[in-house]
């Protein structure tokens, strides 16, 4: 038992170069839910996610990158498809206002049942109460909670430390059940 908990810690100081078909195999394989977790969390897309991962993932294949570590990799990725997410997230925005603005409609969404409607609305307020969050607290949120990541590896990820990651986790949840409990959330008629 020992020896495997040393063998796969070994494993994780070991450099890794993206360009070497099987390091980034392994950085793909340790990385690629996690990151795609995070990015459609952000992005509420799921293609749109998927592309946004493989994309950094084949930025740091193609500049052949070397890390000290898979953390160090996973740490490096997370920020980039962080990064890529907002501003997908921003230019998409700025479509959709552009958009509106020439053709003066607002979207229209179609009812597909009682069920649906009360599920789609209950998950859209969890999102606006999320993103009324202030962006520090949305940030570890999104990373403790569909990230999977531990206090640890999140503070490395934003650079500040555990303690203070666990402070930010505990606040922006009592904050959110704030938010989500001030509006009138109805699941039943």
């Amino acid at each position: 038992m020992f020896n495997s908990l040393e063998d796969s810690q070994s494993e994780i100081q070991v450099a890794l170069n993206a360009g070497d078909s099987r390091d980034f195999k392994t950085i793909y394989d340790a990385c690629m839910q996690m990151l795609f977790k995070i990015s459609y969390r952000i992005v509420n897309d799921e293609e749109a996610a998927e592309d946004l991962v493989h994309d950094s993932l084949i930025k740091a294949n193609e500049k052949c990158l070397v890390f000290p570590s898979l953390n160090d990799a996973k740490f490096w990725l997370i920020r980039v498809v962080k990064n890529a997410s907002l501003n997908y997230i921003k230019r998409k925005d700025r479509e959709r206002k552009a958009y509106e603005k020439v053709l003066y409609e607002n979207k229209k969404k179609q009812d597909s049942g009682e069920t649906d409607l009360l599920k789609k609305d209950s998950v859209q307020k969890a999102r606006e109460a999320l993103n009324k969050l202030p962006k520090n607290m949305r940030e570890v949120l999104i990373l403790r909670e569909y990230g999977d990541l531990n206090y640890k590896e999140i503070g490395k990820v934003l650079g500040i430390t555990e303690g203070n990651v666990k402070v930010r986790v505990f606040r922006a949840r009592e904050q959110l059940l704030k938010l989500i409990g001030e509006e009138d959330v109805y699941l039943s008629n």
